[in-house]
């Protein structure tokens, strides 16, 4: 739940030469101690988890929280910004056959090949022609070029990037909130983030469970503890987002992203592709289209016309053969509620479909894997979407700014609080701490970036210990007075 050092009461004794800060003190010296469950010893562990948790992955979270509110944001200040591209000035009549208009784009910019088309998706809405190997384009982006459907004008050309049809503003926030322009390397630091924001939120949420009937007989709502209801009650609420949040974020992640993918194949859900290999006497048929003008056999308008007649509505995609043994590709692209995800292969010969997936035939965990991506990029449901991932970034953001001033609140607002005690594990029962470890194990192995800073927190803090230990065995094992 919460993303920053939580300063939930202090299972320790209170050193001697010091008063109690507000987590040692009591509640309210009239309130009952709270009755101990078989959960009682976990709850220092827990709280020493979620301290060092939060100072050390808070600064991650906090820039992942930022860039995704203002990637949330991003969708609808496109829409805004390149309205004259995507929008056309005039509503006609009739639209004009689509290989028109993918040649109005190839007159205007004759370099690169024709990577895919975008047929208009709305009366207003303009033709997309990507074209892919354009010099000064990213090599992994396309050339959006934007093309009137009524009067086969260009309107612009913009860079573009991934399946959503990101342009530009949307796409360098997104690889910033994604990598931080920094590339593969960059990539670890989203998944850091995602792997240790559910364990967070699972722990500030076991802290506030069993701490909030004792909230409830606090008296006063000012200072540290006024700081900790904000801070608890928030979190508690935007739990389940965040868990949703992370275990979304980790499925196109570097490592843990390949062993879900792993786990996926071997389960036989892994996301099915359509086939677009034509063999036969129809073979070779695509060898004779015009270089890079994505005009192969039968044409465009043959092609969308059969994906047509197989239900295949707007918003689609046309994807060229990729050489002459290959069939178009049809595909819907819409991925707002309720999406199209259906595709056809189209043989370039003679204009038939050869193969055809629809999403319904998708596996569970393929389709489960489509709806948490997009309801995570804020295309799943709308602007609804993006305002939700908004709240949750802003949330996010409130949290770690919250978490670290209860860190300073606990030091009586002159210098951070101490450090949760070491220790807490030598509370928990065998027949509890066991099995956790073991869970913990095979939780690490699955997501690295999970378990690789944990091990080295847990031998760094060893090491601390036992440090501290003999230097303390130095100075008092000779003093009489300590003996």
């Amino acid at each position: 739940m919460s993303t920053a050092p939580s300063t939930s009461p202090n299972p320790g004794s209170v050193p001697s030469g010091r008063p109690p800060t507000d987590e040692e003190a009591p509640i309210s010296d009239s309130a009952p101690a709270p009755s101990p469950s078989r959960w009682a010893p976990l709850r220092p562990l827990v709280l020493r988890l979620h301290f060092y948790a939060g100072v050390f992955v808070a600064p991650f979270l906090l820039v992942a929280a930022v860039t995704g509110f203002l990637y949330a944001g991003a969708f609808q200040a496109e829409k805004l910004g390149y309205a004259h591209e995507m929008t056309v000035a005039e509503v006609g009549d009739a639209e004009l056959p689509i290989s028109e208009q993918v040649a109005a784009a190839r007159k205007a910019h004759p370099e690169g090949t024709v990577a895919a088309v975008r047929p208009s998706p709305a009366a207003d809405a303009t033709t997309r022609v990507l074209l892919s190997g354009v010099k000064g384009v990213d090599p992994g982006h396309t050339l959006a070029v934007f093309v009137d459907p009524y009067t086969a004008k260009v309107r612009g050309a913009l860079e573009q990037y991934g399946s959503t049809g990101a342009l530009p503003l949307r796409t360098w926030i997104d690889e910033f909130h994604r990598d931080l322009h920094l590339g593969d390397t960059g990539r670890l630091y989203s998944e850091f983030a995602a792997s240790w924001l559910w364990v967070i939120s699972g722990g500030g949420l076991v802290l506030w469970f069993s701490r909030r009937r004792a909230l409830r007989r606090v008296r006063g709502t000012s200072g540290r503890r006024r700081t900790l209801g904000l801070h608890g009650t928030v979190g508690a609420w935007a739990a389940a987002g965040f868990f949703f949040l992370s275990a979304t974020g980790l499925t196109w992640s570097t490592y843990a992203g390949a062993n879900i993918d792993e786990l996926r194949t071997s389960l036989g859900q892994a996301t099915p592709a359509v086939s677009a290999a034509v063999g036969g006497e129809h073979a070779g048929h695509g060898a004779a289209a015009s270089a890079g003008s994505g005009e192969h056999g039968v044409g465009l308008d043959k092609v969308l016309a059969a994906a047509r007649a197989e239900g295949l509505t707007d918003p689609v995609e046309i994807v060229p053969p990729a050489d002459a043994e290959s069939a178009y590709v049809v595909r819907q692209v819409r991925r707002s509620w309720p999406e199209k995800q259906d595709s056809v292969a189209v043989d370039p010969g003679d204009g038939k479909v050869v193969d055809v997936l629809r999403f319904d035939d998708y596996p569970l965990l393929a389709k489960l894997t489509r709806w948490g991506i997009d309801l995570h990029t804020g295309v799943l449901f709308g602007l609804v979407n993006q305002l939700a991932l908004m709240a949750l970034a802003l949330a996010l953001i409130l949290l770690i700014v919250w978490g670290y001033r209860m860190w300073w609140q606990r030091g009586r607002g002159s210098s951070f609080g101490r450090p949760i005690p070491r220790g807490a594990w030598q509370q928990v029962p065998p027949t509890v701490l066991v099995p956790a470890v073991g869970v913990i194990v095979v939780l690490g192995c699955f997501v690295p970036l999970l378990g690789i800073p944990l091990a080295g927190f847990v031998l760094a803090d060893v090491a601390l210990g036992e440090i501290a230990h003999r230097r303390g065995r130095r100075t008092y094992g000779g003093d009489p007075a300590v003996k």
